[in-house]
């Protein structure tokens, strides 16, 4: 390995990061709110395995997709969602461990992280102050409340616009295969992070350019 990194040495200057399941463990409240929800259309006691299909997308795509719900139907449940979870839930997660050093290890070599997430971009924002990360990251970017959809491409290509990056040195690291088809359509380098709550052959069909098992193994992938 080399010695410390430098912006002139370095491949990637630009991560971004997915914030459920890559940055905060966080599935055990989308899983409680999202069964919350989902009692009021009848669906009591849903498998765990259904509910965490739940981290990653967006509530609409979820409950859409997975529950066959019509768009209204979608709407309701997802206001229901939010109502628990804003007001409750929010902050009932915990950071994984080797992010922090993760983070730090990345602003002191120069590189600029930012968080693109499917979450309301409101509430990714209060979640990262709220446990003082927002000092490691350039933007926070994500949907506002009405934005059903689950691409995470067009969230990247916001960041890449917004700041004027070069897709070259631009990786995106999630845990779920949105994560992973966002960056490959919009053209950049990918770590697939198996730590999370994605499901590891959905990743590794979606064609990450790395696999990570640990935060360490990331910075591992950035500092070379």
């Amino acid at each position: 390995m080399r010695g410390d990194p430098t912006l002139t040495t370095m491949k990637y200057t630009e991560a971004f990061f997915d914030l459920d399941g890559t940055i905060t463990d966080s599935g055990k409240v989308i899983m409680e709110c999202a069964a919350y929800s989902l009692r009021f259309f009848g669906y009591e006691d849903q498998p765990e395995e259904k509910l965490r299909k739940f981290v990653g997308p967006s509530l609409m795509d979820s409950f859409q997709t997975l529950y066959g719900m019509s768009e209204d139907e979608a709407r309701k449940a997802t206001g229901i969602y939010r109502g628990l979870y804003e007001t409750d839930k929010m902050y009932d997660v915990t950071i994984y461990d080797g992010i922090v050093e993760l983070l730090s290890s990345c602003r002191k070599a120069g590189i600029s992280c930012y968080v693109i997430t499917s979450k309301v971009e409101a509430s990714a924002k209060q979640i990262i102050k709220k446990f003082d990360l927002d000092r490691y990251f350039t933007d926070v970017i994500g949907p506002d409340p009405c934005d059903p959809s689950s691409d995470k491409k067009r969230l990247i290509e916001r960041a890449i616009d917004r700041y004027s990056l070069d897709r070259n040195h631009c990786i995106m690291i999630g845990d779920t295969h949105f994560d992973i088809d966002g960056a490959v359509g919009a053209g950049i380098d990918s770590i697939a992070v198996t730590y999370g709550y994605g499901d590891l052959s959905s990743l590794e069909k979606a064609g990450p350019t790395y696999v990570a098992s640990v935060a360490g193994e990331v910075w591992e992938v950035l500092r070379d």
